[in-house]
């Protein structure tokens, strides 16, 4: 009986304690992640104050294969869509689109002016240093859940090539 309850309680630790480390962002993040054919990387977000935000990212189709990416889900906002900005007149303005198309052997990147997955009805700020589950879905690649990284409200582009181990030159 006692063998059960510490076995029971040390999964319930285990499981809480991953789940603790993922909330507070203290996981290690990939880098880039692979479907199929697609590259997925550099996912980030500035820092918000209010309600709304904008995650980032670049998406590489190795495949012979058109894709399009057709959705964004993230339990950090109530609505997740993609958006481009356009041109009206003088003025620069978000618009959401239906998909972002991703030709064979071509790269789209998602970034600040252009097109970018828009966060909408944020559950709280997002905080620099802080990450957050995106997934995304694919016509044809199916879906991936990649993590997003907060950067502080002035970054305008991923943090450096960064990995946790060291380069010989």
């Amino acid at each position: 009986m006692r063998t059960l309850r510490s076995a029971a309680l040390g999964a319930a630790f285990a499981a809480f304690a991953t789940l603790a480390t993922f909330a507070t962002g203290t996981a290690a993040g990939a880098h880039e992640t692979r479907l199929g054919p697609l590259q997925i990387g550099h996912a980030w977000a500035r820092a918000t104050a209010g309600k709304a935000g904008a995650a980032y990212l670049e998406i590489r189709n190795g495949g012979g294969q058109p894709d399009k990416l057709v959705s964004a889900a993230s339990p950090a906002a109530a609505t997740v869509e993609l958006h481009t900005h356009i041109r009206d007149g003088d003025v620069m303005r978000m618009r959401k689109v239906p998909a972002i198309d991703l030709a064979p052997g071509k790269e789209v990147k998602l970034a600040p002016g252009g097109l970018h997955v828009m966060l909408i009805g944020l559950k709280a700020p997002l905080k620099a240093g802080d990450r957050f589950p995106l997934t995304l879905t694919f016509d044809k690649a199916g879906s991936v859940t990649l993590e997003v990284e907060v950067q502080p409200v002035a970054a305008s582009a991923p943090p450096a090539h960064q990995h946790h181990h060291q380069h010989r030159h």
